[in-house]
C-alpha cells in the first residue's frame, strides 16, 4: 500500500478526519476514505486530537516510526552476517535465517531493541533472506487437562558445534499440558542408564507422572523381531512380553508408558527439541563453544529462556506460568515417589534388574565376575540391582531372595563386560 501522502493531501485528510472526530462519519468509511488499517487510522486520529491546527501526516509518520542510530544498524548487519556463515556452513543442520534468534541476541549481547519485522526489513535489504516454501498448516491442540498426565520423552543425536568433532544425544522430558520442559541434557552416548537418570530427576523434582509418551526405540520398548537378538533376549517373546531396563523403571516407581506410531504423533515434544537445536548450534557456532561443559551450561540458559520467558505458540502462556497455575489449581496427577518395600531405597528403584541363581556355596557368576553371597540361600533365584554413585562413581551391587534384601557389594564400572552407564 502507499504511504497517504501519495494519495490524498494534508487537507484532504484534515477533512476526513474531522467529519470522523465531529461523528458526521463512521471509523469504518473515514477508514476506507483513507485507505488506511484500524491501527494507522487511530494513530492518526490521537494525534489530530491533540492539536488540530498543527497536525501533518509526517510528523504522525516519524513518530510511529523511529529511526534506528548507526550503531544499531552495525549490529543488525554483523549479527546477520553471523547468520549467513552457519547457514552457508554444510557441516551444521541449519538452512535457515533465524531472524527471532538476531533480536535476542541484540536485546542479551548489545542492549538493543528492534523488532522481529525491522530485521527481517533489514536482511531483505542487504540479501541475508532466503524465501520459504509454503507448508501445510497442521492444528495444535492440549490433549490433556491435568499437569502429569501425560510427560514425552525422547532423545536426538546431533553435531550442535561445528567446533566439536563428536555428536552429543540430547536427552529432554517434556509435560504435555504446561509444555514445560522438565528434563534436558547432553550425552556423549546415548545408554539406558542416561535415560533412567532422566527418570530420577523428574521423579524427585516433580513427582511421579500418570504416564509417558516415548517413541519406538529399543530403550523404551521390546519388538518382536526387531530385537530378538538382543543380550538375553528370548526368541519366543512377543512385542511388549519383555521390559526394557527403562519401561521397568517406571513401573516399580509406579508409572505406564504408551509409545508414538509414527514420528508424525511426536509433534509436541520435536518443536521445543527444534527450538533448543537450532538456538544451541547457533549459540555454539557464535560464541565457538568446544567442550561438553561449555555446551551444557548454554543449553541450561536455553532451557530457563524456554521455561520462564516464552509464551508458547499453542498455549499462549509461558510454560512455568502454565504449570504454577495448574498446581495453584489442583489440577495435577503428579504423585510423590514412595520406596515402600522394607530395606528398598532409590538405589532399588533406579537401577538396571537382572536375575541369576545363587550355586550350592551361595555365590553367583554376573558379567563375569563371582559375587560370594554368605547371608544368601543357595540354589535361589536372586535379583541383582546395579546402580552408579555419582560421587564415586562406583557401581552399587544390591542383591535381593524372595523380597529380602541380603546385601551390597561395590564394583568399579569397568569390571562389567556388557552393561555400560
Amino acid at each position: 500500500m502507499s504511504h497517504i501522502s501519495a494519495r490524498l493531501t494534508e487537507a484532504q485528510v484534515v477533512t476526513i478526519l474531522t467529519q470522523y472526530t465531529r461523528k458526521k462519519t463512521s471509523a469504518k468509511d473515514a477508514q476506507a476514505k483513507l485507505g488506511l488499517k484500524r491501527s494507522r487510522f487511530f494513530d492518526l486520529v490521537r494525534e489530530f486530537k491533540k492539536d488540530a491546527s498543527s497536525f501533518a501526516i509526517a510528523l504522525v509518520a516519524d513518530k510511529r516510526r523511529p529511526r534506528i542510530s548507526a550503531d544499531t544498524e552495525s549490529h543488525i548487519k554483523k549479527e546477520l552476517e553471523k547468520e549467513q556463515a552457519l547457514v552457508e556452513d554444510k557441516t551444521i543442520a541449519i538452512r535457515w535465517y533465524n531472524y527471532s534468534a538476531v533480536r535476542d541476541v541484540l536485546k542479551e549481547k548489545h542492549n538493543v531493541e528492534v523488532s522481529v519485522p525491522t530485521i527481517i526489513n533489514r536482511a531483505k535489504s542487504l540479501g541475508y533472506f532466503i524465501p520459504r516454501t509454503e507448508r501445510a498448516k497442521h492444528e495444535r491442540i492440549v490433549s490433556t487437562d491435568f499437569v502429569g498426565e501425560l510427560v514425552q520423552h525422547d532423545s536426538s543425536h546431533h553435531r550442535f558445534s561445528p567446533f566439536m568433532d563428536d555428536k552429543l544425544y540430547l536427552i529432554t522430558t517434556l509435560d504435555d499440558h504446561s509444555r514445560l520442559l522438565l528434563f534436558a541434557d547432553l550425552f556423549l552416548e546415548e545408554t539406558t542408564w542416561h535415560h533412567i537418570e532422566a527418570l530420577s530427576h523428574v521423579f524427585a523434582m516433580y513427582g511421579v507422572p500418570l504416564k509417558y509418551y516415548a517413541d519406538q526405540h529399543s530403550i523404551f520398548r521390546y519388538v518382536k523381531d526387531r530385537d530378538q537378538k538382543r543380550p538375553r533376549q528370548e526368541y519366543t517373546k512377543f512385542t511388549d512380553d519383555v521390559d526394557p531396563q527403562w519401561k521397568a523403571v517406571l513401573k516399580r516407581c509406579g508409572s505406564d508408558v504408551i509409545y508414538a506410531l509414527s514420528p508424525q504423533a511426536k509433534g509436541k515434544i520435536e518443536r521445543p527439541y527444534r527450538w533448543l537445536q537450532d538456538r544451541l548450534v547457533r549459540t555454539a557456532a557464535k560464541e565457538k563453544l568446544t567442550t561438553l561443559d561449555e555446551l551444557r551450561d548454554c543449553l541450561r540458559h536455553l532451557v530457563d529462556m524456554y521455561n520462564t520467558r516464552w509464551v508458547h505458540s499453542t498455549t499462549k502462556e509461558i510454560p512455568a506460568v502454565r504449570f504454577e497455575n495448574a498446581l495453584n489449581g489442583n489440577c495435577s496427577l503428579f504423585k510423590p515417589l514412595s520406596v515402600a518395600a522394607p530395606g528398598k531405597d532409590r538405589d532399588d528403584l533406579f537401577c538396571l534388574s537382572f536375575k541369576r541363581t545363587t550355586d550350592g556355596y551361595r555365590s553367583l557368576s554376573f558379567d563375569g565376575i563371582l559375587f560370594r553371597l554368605p547371608n544368601a540361600r543357595s540354589y535361589t533365584e536372586t535379583e541383582i540391582h546395579l546402580a552408579l554413585d555419582p560421587k564415586s562413581g562406583l557401581v552399587i551391587v544390591r542383591f535381593w531372595q524372595q523380597g529380602r534384601f541380603v546385601e551390597e557389594h561395590r564394583i568399579k564400572s569397568s569390571q562389567l563386560k556388557t552393561v555400560r552407564f
